[in-house]
Order: structure tokens, then C-alpha cells, then sequence
């Protein structure tokens, strides 16, 4: 995964040459790098984190690594040209000024074609060039007001695409093939890291996965909501729902355990032990169950809104299940498949949904077998109830384990037939 920098590897490199190839004590420049913090991925530890911020400096006595204070960066051999804020910023840290829509500032250098070292009611630090113009350039004005209010809202930029995989790169050429680079502006950063120009009206992302959260990349966009997207603006999706059923899967508990009685005319049954850790300890993913294997309607266990969750939630969801079977047959185990809802931009219009179920049209997500350690056989009538724990790895943040709890009861009867509890690992 890329890890981005306030300031590119390449402009820092360029800083620093030109600092070594004969500055004087009076011309310091100084050279920023966001601190580099990969995520805890697959085998990480903290100890990989890479934390200091790097900061280059040329003295009397050489080049030094040291910290510096904000206003620090000499300018009396600078000419400042004035500048004016087209939108507002918010200073993600010390070194970087905060200003509002119409501020003056004074800019000392252009850093790079990204940041620029300003000034600011007697404050020096970073401004982001895409929030300021020169105060000597016209700002521009649309040619046809009518269309862009009617239609625009305002001409530039209706569409920022940020990825951070190289992905981007392609984009933008598809964007410029197909002569939409007025429209579509393409970011290849960390949506964590990305500063846009302003904020936005709708905010679209596909994070869903196994089981609807896993690889908890629906924290990035929790995170790009409270950043970019404006008050009333609107998620998409906007709702998001895990659902879970009892079905059977014969084919399934035959092939990975039924197998091992008697194969090839041989007793390899003390392997069936084995085989159930192997098979049964993970839910099996991206498979296509038939509508006819379920024994049960399925039930809501966890409800998202994209509006209002917030980060925290992530780290334990849990949710509860009552089903009546309506099939008899065997119950190998529960069922699960996301659904998003899109909200529509007039109130009035329905919502549109994507629905990842047995009862629809197959998608690549498909469903998530989570499958018992022994079946169990149902009557029309039993009852099945229960509840269900997500849990957030704490060290492999992608991960999870899901905490299934059922009690089966046949029906009329007030003592369960079947109490099952199981963990599954979604993978570490």
C-alpha cells in the first residue's frame, strides 16, 4: 500500500541538492515530510512504523536533522508576492497556516508545485497552491451564468477521483482520452491524505466485502466524510445492512467431511477432525447458495448509516436473529450477504438498491457460508435464535472474527434440540 508525503520523495531530493551545492548560512530551506506511517498490515508491527518527521536544515557547520519552529524559514532575501484564498484550509498540522475564502497572504516560495511557504497575519508555514491565487490574476468568470447555476452549479472540476494504487495513473489517461479532464480530476493519494480544492456534495465509494465490513475499508470513507463532504451532502451508499439465514449445504459438509468415512474404499475417518478445522474454523466466501437451500427467511442482524457511524463502531458490532423454519431439512449453518441502499437526491424519488442475495442476480461478492461442526436436522415450525459478534482484530486491523451464538428449538418445545456457539476467523 502507498504510503503518501505532504511534500513528493523527488521535490525533497531536489531541496536538498541545491542546499549542498553552495548556500550560504543566510539562504536555509527547509524541507517538510509528513511523517511516513504505513498501516499495520499482514505481519507488521509497530515497531515498522517509520515516526520522526524529517526536517533538513544547512547551518554554519553543515547539514542538520533538528526540529524547527513555525516562522522559522528566512525570507529576507525573498521578494513576497501577494496571494489570495479561493477557498478555505484547515491547517492539518503545525507547520501549515489555516486561512479563510479572501484571506491576503504574502508567499515567500514556491516549494513545490503543490505547497507554497507563506505568510499570514505575522504566521509563516505551508498553504496548499490549489486554495490560492495571485492577487494579480483575474479570477474567472463563467461565460454563461444561467447554465452553470441551472446546470453546474459552477464550471471546473464536477468529479475528484482519488485512488492511491497506480490505478490512478490509468484513470487519468481514460479521463483525457475521453475528454473529460475539465471535469474529472484525478488524485493519486490516501483519501486520508488528499487535500481537495473544497468540499463536496456526494461522497461515492465501494468498500464493501466479505461479510459487508471486512478489510474495514469503510473507515477511509468515514474518514473522507468528516473531512470533505459538506453538511447536507449525501453517502453513497447511504445505508448499508448485513443480512444472515439458516440454510443447508449438503454438497458442502459431503465433500469436505462425508468424504473422509470411506474414500477409495479406505477408513480415513480420524481425519475428519482435521478436516473441520481446515474447512469449517472460516467461513467459505464468494459462494453461491440456492434459494431452495434456505430454511428460513433471512433477518437483518446489523444496520449501517453511512451519515452517522463513526470509526469506534467499527471495533465491535453486534446484532440478534429469531427464525422460524419454513423448510424442513438439515441446518448445516448461516447465510450471510450485504445490501446497500442509495438515497435519492430528491427526497420524493425511491432509493435504489444493491442486493447481494441468493433471491437476486449473482454479484462478485456472492454469499459467506458459515458452516457447523455437526449439521442438525429442522422441522417446519422449529425455532432458531441467536446472536451475532464482529469483532476488529486489534493488531490486523483488515481482520475480524465473527462470534456465531444459535439456540434451536423445536417448535412448541421450551428446551433447545441444539445449542451451537463457533468462532470464525475472517482470516487472522
Amino acid at each position: 500500500m502507498k504510503v503518501e508525503t505532504l511534500m513528493d520523495q523527488e521535490a525533497g531530493a531536489e531541496l536538498q541538492a541545491s542546499l549542498l551545492d553552495g548556500g550560504s548560512s543566510h539562504e536555509r530551506e527547509q524541507c517538510v515530510l509528513q511523517e511516513d506511517r504505513a498501516h499495520i498490515e499482514d505481519g507488521d508491527t509497530e515497531d515498522s512504523y517509520q515516526q520522526s518527521e524529517v526536517i533538513t536544515v544547512l547551518e554554519d557547520d553543515g547539514l542538520q536533522e533538528g526540529s524547527i519552529q513555525m516562522g522559522e524559514c528566512p525570507t529576507e532575501n525573498e521578494e513576497p508576492e501577494e496571494y489570495v484564498a479561493i477557498s478555505e484550509y484547515s491547517a492539518t498540522d503545525e507547520t501549515q497556516l489555516t486561512f479563510l475564502q479572501g484571506d491576503k497572504l504574502l508567499v515567500y516560495k514556491i516549494v513545490t508545485s503543490d505547497w507554497l511557504w507563506a505568510e499570514l497575519n505575522g504566521h509563516q508555514g505551508y498553504v496548499p497552491a490549489n486554495h490560492i491565487r495571485k492577487t494579480s490574476e483575474k479570477a474567472e468568470e463563467p461565460q454563461d451564468v444561467w447554465q452553470d447555476v441551472e446546470y453546474f452549479g459552477s464550471y471546473g472540476t464536477l468529479v475528484y477521483a482519488v485512488e492511491a494504487s497506480e490505478i490512478a495513473q490509468y484513470t487519468e489517461q481514460l479521463v483525457a482520452h475521453n475528454g473529460l479532464q475539465d471535469l474529472i480530476t484525478v488524485f493519486q493519494q490516501k483519501v486520508e491524505d488528499v487535500i481537495l480544492p473544497e468540499k463536496v456534495d456526494v461522497l461515492i465509494s465501494e468498500w464493501m466485502g466479505t461479510c459487508l465490513v471486512f478489510e474495514f475499508m469503510i473507515e477511509s470513507v468515514i474518514h473522507a466524510r468528516e473531512r470533505w463532504l459538506k453538511e447536507d451532502g449525501m453517502m453513497w451508499p447511504s445505508t448499508a445492512t448485513l443480512h444472515l439465514c439458516p440454510c443447508s449445504a449438503a454438497r458442502d459438509y459431503e465433500s469436505k467431511i462425508l468424504f473422509w468415512e470411506n474414500p477409495y474404499q479406505l477408513d480415513l475417518s480420524p481425519l475428519k477432525l482435521v478436516a473441520m478445522e481446515e474447512f469449517f474454523s472460516k467461513p467459505t466466501c464468494n459462494h453461491k447458495v440456492e434459494v431452495e437451500d434456505c430454511l428460513a427467511e433471512p433477518c437483518d442482524v446489523l444496520c449501517l448509516d453511512m451519515k452517522s457511524l463513526q470509526v469506534a463502531h467499527l471495533e465491535r458490532m453486534t446484532g440478534k436473529f429469531f427464525f422460524r423454519v419454513i423448510k424442513a431439512g438439515t441446518l448445516h449453518g448461516f447465510l450471510s450477504w450485504f445490501s446497500v441502499e442509495f438515497q435519492s437526491l430528491q427526497q420524493e424519488e425511491q432509493k435504489l438498491e444493491l442486493n447481494t442475495g441468493p433471491h437476486q442476480p449473482a454479484t462478485h461478492w456472492k454469499q459467506a457460508l458459515f458452516m457447523f461442526d455437526e449439521p442438525v436436522e429442522v422441522h417446519v415450525g422449529d425455532i432458531v435464535s441467536g446472536s451475532i459478534l464482529i469483532q476488529r482484530n486489534p493488531l490486523w486491523r483488515r481482520h475480524m472474527r465473527v462470534t456465531l451464538n444459535c439456540t434451536i428449538t423445536g417448535g412448541g418445545q421450551t428446551e433447545p434440540m441444539r445449542v451451537v456457539e463457533k468462532v470464525f476467523l475472517i482470516w487472522k
